[in-house]
């Protein structure tokens, strides 16, 4: 009789401990779980930084297939897919994250970009008119430069370029597009100007030191400007210095500023050889 009353007792027993053992794996579940969020999250950032676009885009693809409904995934896809130079699909990509619940002001300007990059300008302005115009950011106005440069509204232009380098600790990039804006328009001292702001801000960037030497040249002022530049830089921009005179009917001018370009190369000028045969032969 005790065999039989201690039966209900041990089930009794059993049910706790696979209560409580299904307690503890629901808790290291859920343990495993938190790690796995943090995880794919450090890994997100990773793909959109350090790891090849192509690469990310294979990876988001993948990740929104079991979650097509994560705005973050498809954020990560479409900011991969504009890295990878794909702007077609990035344009698409972009406009599904703008129609999902949880859209942003900043993937507006996103989607923006992604239409000035693959030359869809009438919508660029559309989604950048859909942001609200208290939402005010440095890429906000540097894109609406962007596209007032591109319906020749220079004073708008002017405008948003002035706000974009106020609301940036680095303005190189943005004074050399604005620079870039001067010289379009002509006005080449006022390009002068800015490319030489841009190359004290930042001495490294050679597209503004090329475009510094265009707008010299545009002027017929074909010394080289009191710039940082190696012994590469130097003979690069003699060469382009060449070209602009050589364009403008001074032929004379140019063809000694390829000579120098060609000495000044630490190594074999091909580019700047090439263009002085093409000009000795006509």
């Amino acid at each position: 009789m005790r065999h039989l009353l201690l039966i209900p007792s041990v089930i009794a027993a059993g049910l706790t401990l696979s209560a409580c053992t299904e307690k503890a794996d629901e808790t290291v579940e859920r343990a495993f779980q938190d790690v796995n969020v943090v995880d794919e999250s450090d890994l997100n950032d990773v793909m959109l930084t350090v790891s090849d676009p192509n690469e990310a885009v294979d990876y988001f693809s993948r990740s929104l297939k079991q979650n097509p409904n994560r705005i973050d995934l498809q954020r990560g896809l479409a900011l991969s897919l504009v890295r990878a130079k794909r702007n077609t699909e990035g344009v698409s990509a972009w406009k599904k994250v703008v129609s999902m619940p949880g859209a942003t002001s900043d993937d507006k300007i996103e989607l923006a970009d992604a239409q000035i990059r693959n030359g869809d300008w009438k919508d660029a302005e559309k989604s950048l008119d859909s942001v609200p115009p208290t939402y005010e950011t440095f890429k906000r106005y540097r894109l609406e430069a962007m596209v007032a440069d591109a319906n020749r509204e220079w004073k708008k232009s002017d405008s948003f370029y002035e706000t974009a380098v106020g609301l940036t600790t680095k303005p190189a990039g943005v004074m050399n597009n604005w620079g870039y804006s001067k010289l379009t328009r002509g006005d080449y001292s006022g390009a002068e100007r800015l490319f030489g702001q841009a190359i004290r801000q930042d001495p490294s960037l050679f597209t503004a030191k090329n475009n510094l030497v265009l707008a010299r040249g545009a002027q017929r002022n074909y010394s080289l400007p009191v710039i940082p530049m190696d012994q590469t830089e130097r003979a690069e921009l003699l060469h382009t210095m060449a070209l602009t005179a050589i364009k403008q009917g001074d032929v004379k001018t140019g063809e000694g500023l390829l000579r120098e370009a060609i000495d000044t190369h630490p190594q074999h000028f091909e580019e700047a050889t090439r263009s002085l045969r093409a000009l000795e032969s006509t």
